[in-house]
């Protein structure tokens, strides 16, 4: 959420920066919506001051047996006693308008991100690796999985709906090794700490990291009330909620591996063969709690922590920079890792970074406080994945395809094969 007092003294900022991104303008709107809340506010406490006064004043002329002045006075009381909870009431109502609309404005991107409309606009940052050189065509997903006899896209379909997918045997291992292989690199060598966190949040949850109001169909939510976690960015981050951090123990790392559950509301005929978009799957999150001045370079060193699992699996992928009308809702930077899928012949996102400067964090009023400081100032907030396994999993399956259909396992996943090589069909 940005701030009302910086929209109000930038008011051709907070415009151009949603000109850039394809938005149109807000800031009259707000700073009018405001100005109404604060003359209502400044009403009420003008009433509340000369209710006070007239009180004093009533006591005065009852002194002074000025039985006429005092009625007077007793009368205006009244008045304002009847006027002043409407001027509340007024109150209440426009700052909940106001915090609702500033909840729906997206985040300031930084300077240095490149302005365009979508991921056409998008800008190659660094390419790593090379394409697979085979004698053999290349296969997708879903096709050496149903080979393979251990990717069932029917049995989900019967148990669950469409989007679901069954893995058993072999490749429910490579799944879970491809999760805890990261969760150990990410513990072991990058300095994450792991989190064990809900899968279900409240209200405040959401909407501290930015997916309520605007991104509820998005979501799945409990008959109860809750909302299943889209993504574990949301526990992660929400962990310093309302707290008061001590700078010098900044930055916080938080990382887990967790299910995540997504509507894909709006992506109808989008990937609907195999596993690339799911309704739930899994993913190794990456969450960084920092001060004002280190974000920036954590988030260079969050991106290196992600392409570093891909690094290891010996994958191809570019990292590209996200222009204006691609990035997220509260983003101001964003790094996209693309990893090579030959069997689409295209570059898949598996992983997104992003550096959300205060703007989560004003949501959440997570602040900290400097050693010999007395105010406090707004912590910054990062995520990334680092990565989506249910698109490790595809990409392994089509980088490491054999000739005779089998799909060999990487280096950096055979300490959790127990001793298997090569993924090979069912018999």
């Amino acid at each position: 959420m940005l701030d009302i007092k910086w929209i109000r003294e930038n008011p051709e900022a907070l415009d151009a920066a949603l000109a850039k991104r394809g938005a149109e303008a807000q800031s009259q709107s707000l700073i009018a919506l405001d100005e109404r809340r604060r003359s209502v506010i400044q009403s009420a406490q003008d009433m509340q001051t000369r209710r006070n006064a007239a009180s004093k004043e009533i006591g005065a002329a009852m002194a002074q047996k000025n039985s006429e002045l005092a009625e007077k006075l007793k009368a205006e009381v009244a008045e304002i006693k009847t006027s002043l909870p409407a001027a509340e009431v007024e109150e209440r109502e426009l700052t909940a308008a106001l915090n609702d609309a500033l909840s729906r404005i997206p985040n300031v991107p930084l300077d240095d991100v490149p302005v365009g409309k979508d991921e056409h606009d998008n800008v190659v940052k660094r390419v790593v690796g090379q394409k697979p050189g085979w004698n053999h065509a290349a296969r997708e997903h879903f096709e050496i999985g149903e080979t393979l006899g251990y990717m069932d896209f029917e049995r989900a379909a019967k148990l669950s709906g469409s989007r679901f997918t069954v893995l058993t045997s072999q490749l429910a291992r490579l799944e879970r090794a491809l999760g805890q292989f990261m969760i150990d690199l990410h513990t072991t060598e990058h300095g994450y700490t792991e989190v064990s966190s809900p899968l279900m949040v409240r209200d405040d949850a959401m909407f501290g990291t930015g997916q309520l109001p605007k991104f509820a169909e998005d979501l799945f939510k409990t008959t109860d009330g809750r909302w299943l976690i889209p993504t574990a960015e949301v526990t992660l981050t929400n962990l310093v909620s309302g707290e008061i951090l001590e700078q010098e123990k900044l930055p916080l790392r938080f990382t887990a591996l967790t299910p995540s559950f997504r509507s894909e509301a709006g992506s109808a005929g989008r990937d609907t063969r195999g596993m690339l978009r799911q309704h739930q799957f899994w993913k190794c999150e990456l969450v960084s709690i920092t001060d004002a001045e280190s974000a920036i370079a954590e988030h260079e060193r969050m991106t290196a922590c992600a392409e570093a699992v891909l690094t290891r699996l010996g994958l191809h992928f570019r990292t590209m920079t996200l222009c204006t009308g691609d990035m997220g809702f509260g983003s101001r930077k964003t790094y996209d890792i693309e990893v090579w899928l030959p069997g689409q012949d295209a570059y898949r996102e598996i992983s997104s970074c992003s550096v959300c400067g205060d703007f989560q964090a004003r949501r959440m009023n997570a602040r900290y406080r400097g050693k010999d400081d007395k105010a406090t100032k707004f912590v910054h907030t990062l995520n990334g994945s680092g990565v989506a396994v249910g698109r490790a999993l595809i990409a392994v399956l089509e980088n490491y395809l054999n000739d005779d259909g089998s799909v060999t396992v990487p280096d950096a996943l055979l300490p959790y094969m127990g001793g298997l090589k090569k993924i090979e069909r069912a018999a």
